[in-house]
Parts: C-alpha cells; structure tokens; sequence
C-alpha cells in the first residue's frame, strides 16, 4: 500500500484521510463544504496568478482602492 508522505503530515494512509474528511463533514456540514472549497480554489488561483505577475496584481489593487479623502479638522470658529 502506497502512503502519502509530506515533510509535515508523516505518514497519513487512507483511515486518517477518511476521518479527516468525517469530522469536517461534521464541523461545517454538507452543504458548507463547496462554497468552502470553492472559496480556497479562489485564493490557490489569485496566489497563482500573482505570483506568475505581480505587476498585474499593482494594477488591480489601485483600482480598487480609493483616493484618500482629505481630512480636516474644524477650528473653534467654524463651530459657532
């Protein structure tokens, strides 16, 4: 049997997987588990992207963000 072996995990076969996925089943539930995984798949392709074009990313995020609004404080006289 052939056994799945990252540097973290050790040594994990099929029961530990089983009973992985068993008690997230139980944490989150059925119909939580793919708006989950679709969330992460999200997160693994804007990774991806970003790291094969960061400049790319630069564009994106100043468009999003907005100018900043200039603050100003009242003076004493103002409030009268």
């Amino acid at each position: 049997m052939m056994f799945i072996h990252p540097l973290f995990l050790g040594k994990i076969g099929l029961t530990e997987i089983l009973v992985i996925l068993l008690i997230v089943v139980i944490f989150f539930g059925g119909k939580k588990i793919p708006e989950l995984m679709r969330g992460m798949g999200r997160g693994v392709r804007e990774f991806k992207d970003a790291m094969e074009n960061p400049a790319a990313g630069d564009e994106k995020n100043g468009k999003e963000q907005a100018a900043p609004q200039e603050s100003r404080k009242e003076t004493p006289e103002e409030k009268k």
